[in-house]
């Protein structure tokens, strides 16, 4: 088997295998291992959060590196005898049996009565120089996540998406100097009424850079030279959820796109669970961590429910082979 394991096993069967090892699947995998089942969580080790020095929001862990939650997360999950594997899975497969085959890159083959899918989102940021190298950093997504951070400084707001002018008026909350800039995107009258209403200034014009000083965000340039000082630039990316794995189940989406799932995280086919960004972009590290137990507990539900008619049959069809007792 391709890639390194934190905990030695040949097991190449298991109970449920959980795709994606950030909040949510770790924590599906914590619960799962606590209830003895058998956990694999297949990882490739590139958390969207990654990027961000600090996460924020999540009760005791507030203020904490990213990486230092999953670290510790790791941790636990092997405690309680949970398989992780480094590596990418290809595609799942409904197998012959009723488990799922989780095909990785490089052939490994494994397979689970149940496959959670916690594998995220990608964020496609706009090719505007400097907001790449800066994202995560002093470019931003979420107010929720990053705005106390600069509460009370300047700030711009990039008009690359339709939400972007609702991004503008929630940072409001955060600090009463907000500058927009429609970018690629003029905004309508009902709009830069709005913008004037809650004290947003408008800065026409496309951007053609970020400009830094020291290592750090110093202002954003327009296109006709003008410049922006600000402390920090939030962008609303185009999400796109990383549910290929699930490709040719037959899994229910939506008009957008994104796997449909029941509060549980159940998707429209039996065995197949989703959580986390892959399902709800608006999810942040606490409640993925909360949408992973939510389906682990449902999940082994299911699996008990599924063994308690297993052996439900099997000991009708022991009864019905044995002698009856003379009376």
């Amino acid at each position: 088997m391709t890639g390194a394991n934190n905990n030695t096993s040949d097991r190449t069967s298991y109970d449920v295998i959980v795709i994606g090892g950030g909040a949510g699947g770790l924590n599906a995998a914590l619960v799962l291992a606590r209830a003895r089942r058998t956990v694999a969580v297949v990882d490739a080790g590139e958390p969207r959060n990654a990027p961000s020095a600090h996460m924020h929001n999540f009760l005791s862990r507030d203020g904490v590196p990213p990486l230092t939650l999953l670290e510790a997360g790791r941790a636990e999950t092997a405690r309680y005898g949970a398989v992780r594997i480094d590596g990418r899975v290809e595609r799942v497969e409904a197998g012959e049996t009723g488990a799922y085959v989780v095909r990785l890159e490089g052939g490994a083959v494994l397979d689970a009565r149940h496959v959670v899918l916690a594998t995220g989102l990608r964020d496609e940021l706009p090719e505007i120089p400097g907001v790449r190298a800066m994202w995560g950093d002093d470019v931003h997504f979420c107010p929720y996540c990053h705005g106390y951070e600069v509460r009370d400084l300047p700030i711009v707001v990039l008009g690359v998406h339709p939400a972007s002018p609702g991004q503008a008026l929630l940072l409001r909350q955060w600090s009463p100097h907000i500058t927009y800039v429609p970018h690629s995107r003029p905004l309508t009258d009902e709009e830069r009424e709005r913008m004037d209403a809650r004290g947003i200034e408008v800065a026409v014009g496309p951007v053609s850079g970020l400009l830094s000083k020291d290592g750090r965000l110093h202002a954003v340039e327009l296109a006709d030279g003008r410049t922006l000082e600000c402390s920090g630039v939030f962008l609303f990316p185009k999400m796109t959820p990383n549910a290929g794995a699930f490709d040719g189940l037959g899994c229910e989406v939506d008009e957008q796109g994104w796997l449909v799932t029941d509060r549980a995280g159940r998707t429209s086919r039996p065995g197949l669970w989703a959580v986390g960004n892959v399902v709800d972009p608006r999810a942040q590290a606490v409640t993925a961590a909360g949408m992973g137990a939510a389906a682990a507990f449902a999940l082994n539900h299911d699996l008990v429910d599924e063994e308690v008619e297993r052996d439900l049959a099997a000991h009708r069809a022991a009864a019905e082979q044995s002698p009856v007792p003379a009376s």
